[in-house]
């Protein structure tokens, strides 16, 4: 596996596991500057939050844009924590880019080819969620086109496709984790939030992903979930986020693994 190099403290190698965590959208300064102070507690290193929101529906809340981003990095000055957050088009990305540690391509932008050529100009670290609808060749395929000016710097998020069964919003492929890891060079991070739709399901699939070798995790936590603007059933509180890090720990434990 390539080592990711995140920033000056933080590098992703074969012994690492890497936590990311935060709300799926930045509300106000409150609540991600008291999450996150919350979530550093805890032993996360990476602070997740959506700036611009790609949404199913133009009536859903659609992020707070660059005020979000400069809330994202008031966080980060109050707790050392590095930032996570997408990119939803070519016009924004200078911006995003400014503000971020680690790029978001999200699963809508999977195959999004123009927008990726671009985000390859770039040195940061990037994270490549598979599209819902994509295969694990295609997601692949994608993946070239942002080392295809040389960046290494890349994570991939298996955060469920659409499948028959709507008992959950989407389907985790475990499955993807050990044919990653076999096909490519580039770490597995899982995102159990999105697969889930709802809370309790949510350290089920985050366990189940680490104990199968995933190199992270990705999952949604929010200081009051049923105040959330956007993804409010499947977001954790910090309690309950508190409970499954240890539970994952204990597994890296085993796995001779050091969380990061």
């Amino acid at each position: 596996m390539v080592n990711v190099k995140i920033n000056d403290e933080l590098t992703l190698t074969d012994d690492k596991f890497l936590m990311i965590a935060g709300p799926c959208s930045v509300e106000d300064e409150e609540q991600i500057v008291g999450v996150a102070r919350d979530l550093k507690r805890i032993g996360v290193n990476v602070l997740r939050g959506g700036a611009f929101k790609p949404r199913t529906s133009p009536d859903s809340f659609q992020g707070l844009g660059e005020e979000g981003l400069k809330l994202l990095s008031r966080a980060r000055e109050a707790t050392g924590m590095a930032v996570i957050t997408e990119v939803m088009d070519i016009e924004e990305l200078p911006l995003v880019e400014e503000y971020a540690d680690i790029i978001q391509i999200g699963s809508r932008n999977s195959q999004n080819f123009s927008l990726l050529k671009q985000v390859s100009k770039q040195k940061k670290p990037v994270l490549l969620k598979r599209g819902f609808g994509n295969t694990i060749d295609e997601l692949i395929a994608s993946s070239k086109y942002l080392s295809m000016n040389g960046n290494k710097n890349i994570m991939f998020s298996e955060r469920g496709i659409r499948t028959f069964e709507q008992s959950t919003r989407f389907t985790l492929d475990i499955s993807a984790i050990p044919v990653l890891h076999e096909k490519t060079e580039y770490p597995v991070i899982i995102d159990p939030s999105h697969p889930a739709g709802v809370n309790r399901y949510v350290e089920p699939l985050a366990l189940g992903g680490t104990a199968a070798g995933a190199d992270g995790l990705m999952i949604e936590v929010h200081p009051d979930p049923s105040k959330a603007l956007s993804d409010a059933a499947q977001q954790l509180t910090v309690p309950q986020f508190r409970a499954l890090y240890d539970k994952v720990k204990n597994i890296n434990a085993v796995l001779d693994k050091t969380m990061i």
